[in-house]
């Protein structure tokens, strides 16, 4: 074993339990790549990624580098990306105005800049082919030109350089806090998404429980952290002939409660209750033995049931059980896990595609709604099986220093409700944009960072042997089978972290101490990741 030097953070005062760790020496040093987590997703805010298609992130980034043709070290005012699997359309970031289309006598070659509301100019250079004019208006997603290796380059990239108030910024970091990550992940050109019909009212952040209406969807949508109901296909079968009944205000009562309780939205309760019972017009056993409002199976019953009306039994033909245990169930089978989970939620209540899209006519019939989940498709029921990659190495001691460097000079900023910063946050966004300081990209939800690790990103520790930058899960306002909230470990020794913790409280050092009474309660530790594999230009 190897000790490794002391974490001294400058003006952040740590107690001596933190500044020595071990970790295993031979694989201290080895850097190894990300494993993939979701697919490509709609753009849903003001700002994306300069791609539609997949792309590389090179080890080329802001700040000094070497240049591969002057053969020095420069000051590199942008970072480099590459699509995949070749040359493809550059799209612009955000709205804005064309300040400038042509080419460059400074290196850049063909190169566009898009002036964008509050000072903010983006750059977009080495094109192969321009295909703006200067002086006119686009939108986020519109083509620019095409990626090339036009002036200073050694190859097809581009070259993306974000200014503000005329002053080169770091893209990575400015775009992850705006919203849009530099992942490497396929974009397609979108709007932003927005509803009234939010998930039974919570309005929490990811770490906060709260029973009022709390923040805007549009405000919870600006973090990347829910999705809407996706759309019915086909084919349709009960929805083709029965329309959507009236729902008792009693059972309808009892929808958005169970809902709230479990972080969904209630029209997809509602959904399933109109094409089981019609919200409980016809509640007799069915030939396959199905029992109550939500038709459960006894055996299935037997594994999800939940006292829903909390007087102390669990009743299969109880309303309120059997509406609370549909809830349960969604949750379990992975509703949250994007669109797709969606379905495959509810393909498990009732193995056919027919079912599936009735019931999702039924739930936009009601009004539809926002998921709170990861739209990347990287959420993962709580419970799933596997621990990671325990053979993977930790992070090296200088990685555990920036990162809780960075995080610790959070100390005393907001907690806002899918906020990015620079001055607010919410628990999994502090986190996210914490490791991307050390160069780790990872999904923005709490739920979905905790599939990312057990995917091949990290490995799951137990209670007493969590290190300084290890990160803890567990439930919170999504309810109890869901995590909700996540922290990074700040001091083993007295069990302290630094963390987004609620409105109340804000970004700073607490404990969890208590964390084992928790229906869920995992500590992780990051593998020595590293995002893309290098690209020279």
């Amino acid at each position: 074993m190897i000790l490794l030097p002391l974490l001294l953070l400058a003006c952040i005062p740590i107690a001596a339990a933190l500044l020595v760790m071990a970790v295993a020496g031979p694989a201290a040093g080895e850097q190894l790549r990300t494993v993939a987590c979701g697919t490509g997703i709609p753009a849903t805010g003001e700002w994306r990624p300069p791609f539609t298609q997949p792309y590389t992130v090179s080890r080329r980034g802001f700040g000094r580098e070497f240049h591969p043709i002057h053969l020095r070290w420069e000051q590199h005012s942008g970072q480099d990306l590459v699509s995949q699997p070749g040359p493809g359309p550059v799209v612009a970031i955000g709205p804005g105005r064309v300040a400038f289309a042509g080419v460059s006598r400074n290196g850049y070659g063909n190169y566009v800049d898009v002036e964008h509301a509050g000072g903010v100019t983006s750059r977009y250079a080495h094109l192969a082919r321009i295909d703006v004019r200067q002086g006119r208006p686009v939108t986020a997603g519109e083509r620019l030109g095409v990626e090339g290796s036009t002036g200073t380059s050694t190859g097809n990239h581009l070259h993306l350089e974000i200014l503000v108030a005329g002053v080169a910024t770091d893209p990575v970091p400015w775009m992850l806090v705006h919203g849009a990550p530099l992942n490497g992940q396929a974009v397609t050109v979108g709007t932003t998404v927005t509803s009234a019909a939010a998930a039974g009212g919570i309005g929490a952040g990811d770490g906060a429980a709260t029973g009022g209406a709390g923040d805007s969807v549009d405000t919870v949508m600006e973090g990347g952290i829910g999705f809407e109901l996706p759309a019915p296909g086909n084919p349709r079968q009960a929805s083709l002939r029965n329309p959507p009944l009236p729902i008792p205000a009693k059972v309808k009562a009892l929808y958005q409660a169970a809902a709230a309780r479990y972080a969904i939205p209630w029209t997809l309760l509602a959904g399933i209750g109109m094409e089981e019972t019609g919200h409980g017009r016809t509640t007799a056993t069915s030939s396959a033995g199905a029992q109550g409002l939500m038709q459960f199976l006894p055996a299935t019953f037997a594994a999800v049931g939940v006292d829903g009306d909390r007087n102390g039994l669990v009743d299969i033909r109880n309303d309120a059980d059997s509406i609370t245990s549909a809830a349960n169930y969604l949750v379990r089978s992975g509703v949250t896990d994007g669109p797709d989970g969606v379905a495959k939620a509810l393909y498990a209540y009732n193995h056919a595609s027919w079912y599936v899209n009735d019931v999702l006519h039924y739930a936009h019939a009601y009004g539809g709604g926002i998921v709170l989940g990861d739209p990347t498709g990287c959420d993962a029921p709580a419970n799933n099986d596997g621990g990671g990659d325990p053979a993977l190495p930790p992070l090296t001691s200088d990685r555990v220093r920036q990162l809780l460097q960075w995080a610790g000079s959070q100390t005393g900023d907001a907690y806002v409700m899918g906020a990015n910063g620079p001055d607010a946050w919410d628990c999994s966004s502090l986190v996210q944009t914490a490791f991307a300081r050390i160069g780790i990209s990872m999904p923005r939800t709490a739920g979905a960072q905790r599939a990312w690790l057990a995917k091949g990103n990290g490995f799951r520790v137990q209670p007493g042997t969590e290190r300084p930058g290890d990160l803890i899960f567990w439930d919170s306002y999504l309810g109890p089978s869901r995590i909700g909230h996540v922290m990074l470990v700040w001091d083993p020794a007295t069990r302290t972290t630094i963390e987004a913790r609620s409105r109340s409280l804000g970004v700073g050092h607490f404990s969890y101490a208590a964390g084992p009474s928790h229906h869920i309660f995992e500590i992780w530790r990051v593998g020595n990741m590293a995002d893309q594999p290098t690209v020279t230009r």
